[in-house]
């Protein structure tokens, strides 16, 4: 009997084709201490464009979030789109679980790839990256754009029913799905209009490609990320920083967007974007470039480096529809 089509593994091929027609090769750094990162390296290196850095969240690998971005971005940028570690083709045999640990790994990684000065896009998890990668790295780090990044939340914020799980286990029970109706479930948290009726075959498909991977390694990363975590212990970025938030984000609600542009001295700019969740670059890709792309504008190049200032307006929230 012929085996079924996986649709998953055939949309995974897509995106790769997709990713190669961008300008893109897949590449991995061997850090020579039992991690591996795994990263879509500029296939050709244009000396004169600036380096941009674009980090997944949980999920799928780092394709599924970013390939309504490479292309548009390819032109103008060297791009990197890497796979966090226990995601995709990373990995590491180390123990440490923290935010500040991938960072540390990427830039080795970055380093080894040629990039010097770049700026960062973080979604979701990412965006923990990308801030760690902005306050460890400030001086490679020009510019910083967290989308729906609740780097600001603190573990009493849990309890406090800020959420809409109680703990760890709850959160990783959706984050990392291994029933259809949990897949569902996150689907309904992640967007402001989910997909209805998906038939179960395709989710399960999806869970069996996607979700079957490094689970205990993932649910240590959730743990770590929320354990024992407080606001004042949050080290603070002063680069030009772009934060943009989902309206109806119920993974990380918007009370953290606001947390965040008060607890930074540099003023960032924040964008809502109206009837997007917390897959705000699934749900609304091309209002998420159209600001990202106005943030970076032509001010980042492979020489310069912005001064915590330059460039930060005086923190209007805007409204995108």
């Amino acid at each position: 009997m012929a085996a079924c089509i996986s649709f998953t593994s055939l949309r995974d091929r897509i995106y790769r084709t997709s990713f190669s027609n961008a300008g893109l090769r897949s590449s991995t750094a061997d850090l020579g201490d039992g991690t591996v990162i795994h990263s879509w390296v500029p296939r050709k290196v244009k000396p004169h464009n600036p380096s941009l850095v674009l980090i997944h969240g949980f999920g799928a690998n780092a394709m599924w979030q970013w390939d309504e971005f490479v292309a548009k971005f390819s032109p103008r940028f060297n791009v990197y789109v890497p796979d966090m570690i226990f995601f995709g083709d990373s990995y590491t045999t180390c123990a440490d679980r923290s935010e500040g640990f991938q960072a540390r790994c990427l830039m080795e990684a970055l380093r080894k790839w040629g990039v010097g000065r770049l700026s960062v896009v973080g979604v979701s998890y990412g965006g923990f990256v990308a801030y760690s990668l902005a306050a460890q790295f400030g001086e490679e780090v020009e510019r910083v754009v967290l989308v729906c990044a609740g780097v600001c939340l603190e573990e009493k914020d849990v309890e406090d029913g800020m959420f809409v799980v109680n703990n760890v286990d709850e959160a990783s029970s959706i984050l990392m799905p291994q029933r259809a109706e949990k897949l569902r479930e996150l689907l309904k948290l992640s967007f402001y209009r989910p997909m209805k009726n998906v038939p179960a075959c395709f989710l399960n498909d999806f869970i069996n490609v996607m979700c079957k991977e490094n689970l205990q390694e993932r649910k240590e990363l959730i743990d770590t990320l929320l354990k024992g975590r407080k606001l004042s212990q949050l080290p603070k970025i002063h680069q030009p920083t772009l934060v943009i938030w989902g309206e109806h984000d119920q993974i990380f609600p918007l009370e953290l967007a606001h947390r965040l542009v008060s607890y930074l001295d540099g003023k960032p700019e924040l964008v809502v974007i109206k009837k997007a969740g917390h897959a705000v670059n699934v749900e609304k890709p091309k209002k998420m470039y159209k600001h990202i792309k106005a943030f970076l504008g032509d001010t980042a190049t492979p020489s310069k480096v912005e001064s915590s200032d330059n460039g930060n307006k005086t923190d209007p929230t805007k409204m995108s529809e």
